[in-house]
């Protein structure tokens, strides 16, 4: 299984961007030294100054915590019609997905991650038949292979949101388009903006568990950075993904699979699912 995408560091860096705190005004905040701020930003655990960090920052203490001394891990993930692809884009991984009605083989690709090669083959070695290529956002570690994918293929059903515009693409409104049908797969987007302009995630139902390719808006025990709007990226997160039955399979655009369930329980960014 992959490990997680963010550190307990990454969560703090990201909270704190997106609420325009620097260490001083941070520090100010808690009630702590800088210095302090600084020594936990590098990695070193202190309980009690990590919860207050945390509690300025509207993030779980607790959970935080568990992800700081590497407590918690999602369970591995293995659902009949869905498959992960994780390849390397300059310093990182990324994910991409296949999902495909196992009767009918016909499949639905989200994203293509930097290079499409691994799902070209797998597409091949199965005999499914892909319908449709969704974009979960257009950073270009998620649609690095869209052109081999798309040319191996033969599919050129390749959609993305309109709040992203890209010329390979057919751009949607998710006002208007209500979904998608794969053979017995039914396909439903949510405009899921804040990490990205028209960043929408795909719920997949018809296989044993309903799916959700999220793209950067979440991933397990973190969530993608609020480069457009912080705020924004939690309020679609919380309203368009968590409102999700809790057995609900999230994919996420990095880092390992995970569950409704598992991100209400331990994603320090959303305090309200858990005990105080």
């Amino acid at each position: 299984m992959l490990p997680l995408e963010d550190l307990f560091t990454d969560v703090i860096g990201k909270a704190q961007r997106g609420l325009g705190f620097d260490d001083e005004s941070l520090a100010a905040r808690s009630g702590i030294p800088a210095k302090w701020v600084a020594n936990i930003k590098a990695g070193n655990i202190d309980e009690p100054i990590l919860r207050k960090l945390a509690i300025e920052l509207n993030l779980h203490p607790g959970a935080l915590l568990a992800m700081a001394k590497k407590e918690w891990a999602p369970q591995p993930v293995e659902l009949a019609g869905l498959a992960q692809f994780n390849t390397t884009f300059e310093d990182m991984t990324v994910n991409a997905y296949l999902a495909w009605d196992p009767a009918s083989k016909k499949a639905a690709a989200f994203d293509t991650g930097a290079d499409a090669t691994p799902m070209v083959e797998f597409i091949t070695q199965n005999g499914l038949q892909l319908e449709f290529i969704f974009l979960t956002h257009t950073h270009p570690d998620h649609i690095a292979g869209i052109g081999k994918l798309s040319e191996a293929t033969g599919c050129k059903n390749i959609l993305c949101h309109q709040r992203e515009p890209l010329p390979a693409a057919t751009n949607f409104d998710t006002d208007s388009t209500t979904s998608w049908d794969v053979g017995a797969l039914h396909i439903e987007p949510r405009l899921t903006w804040g990490h990205s302009k028209g960043g929408v995630t795909y719920v997949v139902r018809g296989l044993k568990q309903t799916v959700a390719v999220v793209g950067d808006a979440i991933f397990a025990s973190s969530m993608g950075g609020g480069g457009v709007s912080y705020a924004d990226a939690l309020l679609t997160n919380r309203r368009e993904i968590l409102s999700l039955p809790d057995t609900t399979v999230v994919c996420p655009g990095h880092g390992p699979l995970t569950t409704i369930a598992e991100e209400k329980a331990n994603n320090p960014f959303f305090p309200e699912y858990k005990p105080a």
